[in-house]
């Protein structure tokens, strides 16, 4: 096993702002404390947190302290284990999310450390490059349809905006719970969603979202996943059947229109946000892991680029311009 050196090439900002403040520079790499383990980073996945990180927009979640590495989860090998882990060894293959909200580095990083606890070891049918896509989009999507939708066999869902890549596990762990799905996308995804298994698929900018779902499920659908949020989707209470649910993605955007609570409880609808729970985002991690291994669940579509083009990677997540997932491909030879 190579020799864990003491530097690492890393993404680093030295104060919040624009996409000009991502910095490819060199830091001391991390060592692991008791119950963490430190990972050589394949890929780092690139979420729509991480501009909002960059931004500072996560100033009352963590504690920045500069120079800050960006990126909250990714995929890779095990180096290190520091005390009192038992559950992995070096050379176990991995993914996961980094200390980031501990005010620790993040995954932007050729080496980054995590709780064991937020890890999950990959089967050998399971590959880096997606197991990289799966930890935020997917445990946030686990939420959403297991947590808080509950879905259940034969039951309707509508999905605003299903190419993302909250949007793509959604979509698939709807139809593993046996329900039918409904996802909004542009035109150039419909295909796309029906791949996922999504059952209608919406053309949100030729079509009357609202028309649409009435038509499908004129009885009302027994639950709504919004993972845009913004306004996109006003009419969502109205769509839901009485005793159904909406849940909106927490988008952690300052002043974005909200859903009438009132209106939905005088309907017996009620809203619930769906957001990662870091007391069990390690197991639902766990559990996608399996899925995936099992053939039950796939990576949604994911576009790969190099550490470098780390700025042009945030401008179009920040921008809605991704299908799927967007990875850094960081030591992607592991």
């Amino acid at each position: 096993m190579t020799a864990v050196p003491k530097r690492m090439r890393a993404v680093a900002i030295e104060r919040i702002g624009g996409p000009d403040v991502l910095q490819i520079t060199e830091l001391p790499t991390p060592q692991p404390g008791v119950g963490e383990v430190l990972v050589r980073v394949a890929y780092a996945d690139v979420n729509p947190a991480d501009w909002k990180c960059r931004e500072g927009w996560l100033a009352r979640y963590m504690t920045y302290r500069f120079p800050f590495v960006l990126g909250f989860d990714g995929a890779g090998t095990v180096v290190a284990v520091g005390a009192d882990v038992d559950e992995f060894q070096i050379g176990d293959r991995v993914t996961g999310t980094a200390n980031q909200l501990r005010g620790d580095w993040g995954s932007y990083a050729q080496f980054f450390k995590a709780a064991a606890g937020r890890l999950a070891k990959l089967p050998d049918t399971v590959d880096l490059r997606s197991a990289a896509a799966v930890p935020i989009a997917g445990v946030t999507a686990w939420e959403g349809i297991v947590e808080v939708c509950a879905l259940q066999p034969g039951q309707q869902i509508l999905i605003n905006g299903g190419a993302g890549g909250v949007g793509s596990y959604a979509i698939q762990l709807g139809r593993v719970a046996g329900a039918r799905v409904a996802a909004t996308a542009s035109a150039g995804n419909l295909d796309y969603l029906r791949s996922l298994g999504a059952e209608r698929v919406i053309d949100y900018r030729n079509e009357d979202v609202a028309a649409a779902v009435r038509v499908w499920a004129p009885h009302g659908v027994d639950a709504v996943l919004d993972t845009v949020g913004q306004g996109s989707l006003p009419n969502a209470v109205e769509l839901t059947r009485a005793g159904g649910v909406v849940s909106p993605v927490a988008t952690l955007i300052e002043g974005e229109p909200t859903y009438n609570v009132a209106d939905a409880r005088a309907r017996d609808i009620r809203i619930v946000v769906a957001m990662s729970n870091p007391q069990r985002a390690g197991v639902q991690l766990r559990e996608l892991v399996a899925l995936l291994a099992a053939g039950k669940l796939r990576a949604p579509h994911i576009e790969t680029l190099p550490l470098a083009q780390v700025a042009e990677a945030h401008a179009r997540i920040q921008h809605g311009h991704a299908r799927g997932k967007l990875l850094l491909a960081v030591e992607a030879d592991t």
